[in-house]
């Protein structure tokens, strides 16, 4: 998935400022994989690069197959689209959907017909507990029920490929540790692979692979440098 990535930006004084340097990184079907480290050691950015969000300085990233270094913007977008789901602290919904038609909106977007949506949406809204919430919009939802409206979203498209970004860093801790259960239930049934990047301690210790961000690169460990 990712091999020798380098990341570098250029600051505000003109020098070049190295965030990621030489990660190397698989992630195999139903495989849950947390990445944890200090704030501003890069992880965001690596979640950023591995969903081709950002490309890499130099070294590969690879997306269901297809090197993201080798396709223009265009194809790359359709790639992210089809490749990878996204979740973030902040749930992103947008306030004028309904929780279904927010689900159903990355694949109204990929072309797929609304009766087909509407039915994936329903299903992912069940499997994550809201089948009595679908027609509620994300004011009428509390923080974990709209959390969980997007990861329905993330999984719409069946994507191989999850990368979530603090996931539970906005909730109580009752609703992540529901959170928690349910993304670790997630990757194991339907068979994604999750890249989650978290200082929860509950929810490293669910994952398969807890991996530290530091100087840049990626270090085994088991859960001690979670801070």
């Amino acid at each position: 998935m990712a091999s020798g990535v380098r990341k570098v930006f250029t600051g505000g004084d003109g020098g070049q400022i190295v965030v990621l340097d030489g990660v190397d990184l698989t992630v195999a079907r139903g495989e849950m994989v947390a990445v944890v480290g200090a704030s501003g050691a890069g992880k965001s950015t690596l979640l950023q690069v591995l969903g081709a969000l950002e490309r890499p300085t130099s070294g590969e990233v690879v997306l269901a197959g297809t090197s993201v270094g080798s396709v223009a913007d265009a194809e790359l977008a359709a790639l992210r689209n089809r490749s990878v789901g996204f979740v973030f602290q902040f749930h992103h919904l947008l306030k004028e959907f309904s929780a279904l038609e927010n689900v159903m909106m990355p694949l109204r977007l990929g072309g797929v017909a609304k009766p087909r949506a509407r039915e994936r949406a329903r299903e992912l809204l069940v499997r994550v507990g809201l089948e009595a919430r679908m027609s509620h919009r994300p004011g009428e939802l509390s923080g974990g029920e709209q959390q969980r409206t997007a990861v329905a979203r993330a999984l719409a498209a069946a994507p191989p490929l999850i990368l979530a970004d603090e996931p539970s860093g906005n909730l109580d801790h009752q609703n992540a540790e529901a959170l928690h259960v349910l993304f670790a239930a997630l990757a194991a049934e339907m068979g994604v692979g999750l890249v989650v990047v978290t200082h929860n301690r509950s929810l490293a210790a669910r994952a398969q692979r807890i991996l530290l961000l530091e100087d840049g690169r990626l270090h085994a460990t088991h859960g001690e440098g979670l801070v």
